[in-house]
């Protein structure tokens, strides 16, 4: 799928908080809960196989119950890969093939969540992959070491080094522990060099423990 008139105006959505997929990036999943086991068989019968994923929103107390609220931008994956376990679960690969813009719900009597979406504005995410021509890897590094340290996470620190701006930048952006909002704006983010760029400073205000102290020389 290249262009933007062969995705389907309908998809199922997987809405789930913290878990980013973005265009060109793999993201595993572990399906158990038994409508989303549905959704898999389902999405399975169609030809574009896409799910997506679609994070929540915060909403007032006292608006009510009821399911959560999604944002209004989320990003399909092609499910590219799946393997069932003994007891009936699915451990499975989606890779992102393009975000879209949530138009409205559809109902009806599947025990999943199903949208009408739009692709337009998102052409880019369906063309080559994405460079950084400011891109200062051994500065971005050094903040990403000591951002890595400061929250006693571990990495394979030379596939890091050696893996390509659109690779290193997005699969960051999809693993590192920032809030559910901060994933959000890294979605959102029009360019991979704004992407790059909100990260550094969602980086930078984690280093200073939300304060406006200055860390960077």
């Amino acid at each position: 799928m290249k262009h933007i008139s062969d995705l389907p105006d309908t998809i199922p959505i997987f809405p789930l908080p913290g878990a980013l997929l973005l265009p060109r990036a793999r993201l595993p999943l572990h399906i158990f809960e038994p409508r989303y086991l549905q959704m898999l068989e389902d999405c399975m019968k169609t030809p574009a196989r896409l799910i997506g994923m679609i994070q929540t929103r915060e909403v007032p107390a006292s608006a009510g119950g009821g399911e959560a609220k999604l944002q209004s931008i989320g990003c399909a994956g092609r499910l590219t890969g799946f393997s069932e376990t003994e007891d009936g679960r699915y451990m499975v690969t989606l890779s992102g093939v393009s975000r879209f813009r949530l138009r409205e719900e559809v109902k009806g009597f599947s025990p999943y969540r199903r949208a009408k979406v739009d692709w337009q504005g998102f052409e880019r995410d369906q063309g080559g992959v994405e460079e950084d021509p400011a891109f200062d890897r051994p500065a971005f590094m050094d903040l990403l070491n000591r951002f890595f340290e400061s929250m006693e996470l571990s990495t394979d620190w030379e596939s890091l080094s050696e893996a390509d701006e659109e690779l290193l930048i997005n699969s960051l952006s999809m693993l590192c522990p920032f809030s559910p909002e901060d994933k959000q704006a890294l979605l959102e983010a029009p360019t991979l060099v704004t992407r790059r760029e909100t990260m550094v400073t969602l980086i930078e205000f984690a280093l200073r423990g939300g304060s406006g102290e200055e860390i960077m020389q």
